[in-house]
């Protein structure tokens, strides 16, 4: 289990996002988290310079590895996806976990853009609103910031 403990982003330490073109993919559901974590993305992008920002929403989690794949083909440095998957009383919740987890993994192996898991998986709303801007910061953000720093990866 992941521990409540919350570093703030250091910007000065998140490479340069000037002449980046990310895409961020954006789930529909669970949408109060979701929009919370697309303007924490944002606010980190457009800090380190990026102007060129594809919001790109889609309906649910699970779309977003479809999202996601048009994106990389489109010719992006980096593709965020940007979900919110909460527990409920049916397995549901694990097959859309494993999907998503599992969808992002193969376009990543694809070599073509970097796509950073930006999909909140979590027990309770409580726990998304923490990690969406509230007590634990925002993942949207913690998620540009890898976007960034893997557009630029030296190989």
């Amino acid at each position: 289990m992941a521990t409540a403990q919350h570093t703030a982003l250091d910007l000065e330490k998140i490479p340069s996002a000037k002449g980046l073109r990310i895409a961020v993919v954006v789930s529909g559901w669970n949408s109060t988290i979701t929009d919370n974590l697309y303007q924490g993305a944002l606010k980190v992008l457009e800090a380190k310079g990026c102007v060129d920002i594809i919001h790109i929403p889609v309906p649910g989690s699970f779309e977003l590895i479809y999202g996601c794949k048009r994106a990389i083909h489109a010719g992006v440095d980096a593709v965020i996806a940007i979900g919110s998957v909460i527990r409920g009383e049916t397995a549901h919740f694990d097959y859309v976990c494993q999907a998503v987890s599992s969808g992002i993994k193969e376009l990543n192996i694809l070599g073509i853009s970097p796509v950073i898991f930006g999909v909140l998986t979590d027990d309770t709303m409580e726990q998304a609103k923490s990690r969406s801007g509230g007590a634990l910061g925002n993942k949207g953000a913690e998620a540009a910031a890898a976007a960034i720093e893997m557009a630029n990866f030296p190989i």
